[in-house]
This record gives C-alpha cells, sequence and structure tokens, in this order.
C-alpha cells in the first residue's frame, strides 16, 4: 500500500496538476492555432503565391521505367522518393504558426497590466552585496552599516 499512497501524493502534487491543465490548455490552443493557419492565413498565401502547392514537389530516387507525376503515384508505385516539397510546407507552416503566436502573444501582453517595479534593494557600501533596510550590519563582509535613507 506504500506505494500506491507513494504515487498518489506524486501525482496530485500542485506541479504536476499544473502540468497536466497545461498540456490539456496548450493542446487546445494548439488547435486554434492550426485553425487560424490553415483557414484564416493560409488561403491568402495560395492566393498570393498562385495557388502553388508543394507538397507534391519531389526526386524520384529509382524510376524503373516508370513515369509518374505526383508524390501519391510514385509513393503507389514503391518508388522512393526526396519528398522535398512536404519539408518545405512543413517549414513554410512552422513560420506561419510562429508568426501567428508571436502576434496573438503580443496583443494578450499588451492586454495585461505592466507589472509594478521592483525597488532597488540597499547594498552595503563595502561589499556591494544587497542587505535588508534595516540592517545594522551586513550578512556577507559584517560590517557596520550606517543608517538606512528612508
Amino acid at each position: 500500500m506504500g506505494f500506491i499512497k507513494e504515487f498518489k501524493e506524486f501525482a496530485m502534487r500542485g506541479n504536476v496538476l499544473d502540468m497536466a491543465v497545461g498540456v490539456v490548455v496548450g493542446g487546445a490552443f494548439g488547435k486554434i492555432v492550426t485553425s487560424l493557419v490553415n483557414n484564416i492565413i493560409m488561403p491568402p498565401i495560395g492566393v498570393l503565391l498562385g495557388g502553388i502547392d508543394f507538397s507534391d514537389f519531389f526526386i524520384p530516387l529509382s524510376l524503373n521505367g516508370q513515369k509518374v507525376e505526383t508524390l501519391a503515384d510514385a509513393k503507389a508505385a514503391g518508388i522512393p522518393v526526396i519528398a522535398y516539397g512536404s519539408f518545405l510546407n512543413t517549414i513554410l507552416e512552422f513560420l506561419i504558426i510562429a508568426f501567428a503566436i508571436f502576434i496573438v502573444i503580443k496583443q494578450l501582453n499588451r492586454l495585461m497590466p505592466k507589472p509594478a517595479p521592483v525597488p532597488e534593494s540597499r547594498l552595503c557600501p563595502f561589499c556591494r552585496q544587497p542587505v535588508a533596510d534595516d540592517a545594522t550590519r551586513c550578512p556577507h563582509c559584517t560590517s557596520e552599516l550606517p543608517a538606512a535613507n528612508n
């Protein structure tokens, strides 16, 4: 029973639950970004590029006397290919997704309140290490400190 109790304590720790929520929300956010890219951003890019679909760009490595026009035909015939068009599509999708996430995060950051500035900590005049405002001695070099200016 000790093993089950240990596992339960591990699984119910705050960090594990936070991570699980993050994974679920991240998966849902991933679907939103994928939809944004595929349904909103890619169609205008496709129009701008003249309807070019890179996914059918390939280099056949062995034809064995067969002529193939599409990647699907080559795969159906069992011809090994270098599918560089799929690679180009993946790179293009990555760049678009990265840009879309950048724009979304940038807009979210504009909506979030700015964090309050952190006050500068008092430094020991001798060793330049931070000390508490009400300290009379430096905890690092043990020098006597002048009174704090408030």
